[in-house]
């Protein structure tokens, strides 16, 4: 038993962490779940919450005074007015690839605040990608890649962690690759 007794505080570290980071805590816990340390739906459930509130904050912030606030500074107005008019052609796409574009997060729900998309619209949509985001994340890592890496002789949490190192690996290259296109043409229309 590798959590032991507290182990009723891990969940709402869970959301924390999502809220905070993103994939790594989470990718860890859903290696847990892999070991049956953890119940599956409270990690995906959890995650899902503190991912879909990070975003959520970004958006309200930048709704009301934050953004008069940041307004003051061009760059950062020149970046929320650039982005806008791509979000609001593909509001519902945008919205939802916010959890699967590590790097641009922010950016993206900068950009959605800055285009005036419905908070109801935002809101109910971050849900849904984030629940989505910890579904998937927790399935690849928890049971997927366990039950494919069991077949070359890797077994239980090892092949779980095997996993959750390329799922992260993977994260952080797009999420590199994703800010330097970015950087490279402010206009790219690569980016959302």
């Amino acid at each position: 038993m590798i959590i032991g007794e507290w182990k009723w505080l891990t969940y709402p570290a869970i959301a924390v962490a999502a809220f905070l980071e993103g994939e790594v805590f989470f990718i860890g816990m859903a290696a847990l779940v892999s070991a049956g340390e953890l119940s599956a739906i409270p990690v995906l459930l959890w995650g899902a919450l503190g991912a879909s509130a990070g975003d959520q904050l970004v958006f309200y912030a930048l709704r009301g005074r934050a953004r008069r606030w940041l307004d003051r500074w061009p760059k950062i107005e020149k970046l929320g007015q650039r982005f806008a008019p791509r979000v609001r052609k593909r509001e519902v796409f945008a919205i939802f690839v916010i959890r699967f574009a590590p790097g641009l997060r922010i950016a993206i729900a900068a950009a959605c605040a800055y285009a005036n998309v419905p908070a109801l619209k935002f809101t109910v949509l971050s849900v849904l990608s984030s629940l989505t985001w910890a579904a998937v994340l927790l399935t690849l890592v928890a049971y997927v890649g366990p039950t494919a890496l069991d077949k070359l002789g890797l077994h239980s949490w090892v092949a779980a962690i095997i996993t959750g190192v390329v799922i992260i690996a993977a994260f952080a290259w797009r999420g590199r690759k994703n800010r330097e296109t970015l950087e490279a043409s402010p206009d790219s229309t690569d980016v959302i």
